[in-house]
């Protein structure tokens, strides 16, 4: 891969970047940096060029003028087949001032975990997948996600006119085609959240750390096991019969890090179970999720597992009727 004389490695233009997009308002620059079409998925639905992510970014940046986007880790892979997948994970801050998407403005100061895959060749993003964690925003706004998700519907003009969602049936396919890498700390995390949506629940006890600490949708923060445990079968038992599928996985043991690992991923069924999403309504839902996971001498040791409770809330509010 080549740089410019800006960039000291691959991390190091990803977290560059961003903070020259968000933090500095280079919204322009976004004609440099991103593909003309790139598709750009997240659960809420899919855009395509970088005139559609230049609007909602500049929507964004007026809703919440202080925001910061702060990396946390840029976990990636590479291949001569496919190019460099970076999954980079962001802890991001703002006050709601200013009205928009969202609302009249609230005031409020929220802080949330956002993940984006973004596949790059030279100095240009050109394929991204992203997953905000907007049921941690709302919570921390005052507002609820399922209230808001129905509001939105609402906005939208209801059921038969609301935006879809993201899902397979939407989807554009982008240039990217890898899959990751073979490295054993994503091999190992696939296998184990695998297990796990697999009903075998009992995996979290036997190969996370006892002081893990989670780090979940909706904002939620855990400590130790049973939390970890308890969002998970939240998640799986509210779509027990849905197919889950591994998109990409990625493993690294690498700048003065722990082990860590990177995992794309999807549930496809229906709501006919009692979970994080309240009644069965038995409505379609496709989960896009994203996790990352470190791991020390005594098993995992950090989680980060995100979706979309808005755009989960949607499918369920719209395919209910």
């Amino acid at each position: 891969m080549t740089y410019s004389n800006r960039w000291t490695d691959f991390p190091d233009y990803i977290i560059g970047i961003t903070k020259e997009i968000w933090e500095g308002r280079g919204v322009g620059t976004l004609h440099q940096y991103y593909s003309k079409d790139i598709p750009v998925r997240s659960p809420m639905g899919v855009s395509v060029g970088n005139v559609a992510t230049m609007a909602a970014t500049m929507a964004t940046i007026n809703e919440f003028p202080n925001r910061e986007l702060l990396a946390e880790d840029v976990i990636w892979s590479n291949s001569d087949a496919h190019g460099y997948l970076s999954s980079h994970r962001l802890l991001t801050k703002a006050t709601h001032t200013r009205d928009g998407q969202f609302g009249p403005a609230t005031h409020k100061p929220w802080v949330v975990r956002v993940i984006a895959d973004c596949a790059v060749r030279g100095d240009v993003i050109y394929d991204e997948w992203l997953i905000r964690d907007y049921g941690g925003m709302v919570r921390q706004m005052g507002l609820d996600p399922l209230t808001f998700a129905a509001e939105l519907i609402s906005n939208e003009g209801g059921p038969e006119h609301a935006a879809p969602v993201f899902t397979p049936a939407i989807d554009i396919q982008g240039d990217y085609r890898g899959t990751g890498n073979t490295n054993e700390w994503g091999a190992k995390y696939a296998a184990l959240v695998q297990r796990i949506m697999d009903m075998d629940f009992n995996a979290v006890h036997e190969d996370f750390d006892r002081a893990v600490i989670g780090e979940y949708a909706g904002a939620q923060t855990s400590i130790g096991r049973e939390g970890c445990l308890e969002f998970w079968v939240g998640l799986r038992s509210s779509f027990p019969n849905a197919t889950f599928k591994i998109h990409h996985q990625i493993g690294m043991d690498a700048d003065m890090l722990s082990p860590r690992a990177a995992l794309r991923w999807s549930l496809d069924g229906t709501h006919d179970g009692w979970g994080s999403f309240g009644k069965p309504t038995g409505a379609p839902v496709h989960v896009m999720g994203m996790c990352h996971a470190e791991f020390g001498p005594w098993g995992l040791r950090r989680e980060y597992a995100l979706y979309d409770e808005i755009a989960i809330w949607k499918q369920i509010l719209m395919g209910a009727g």
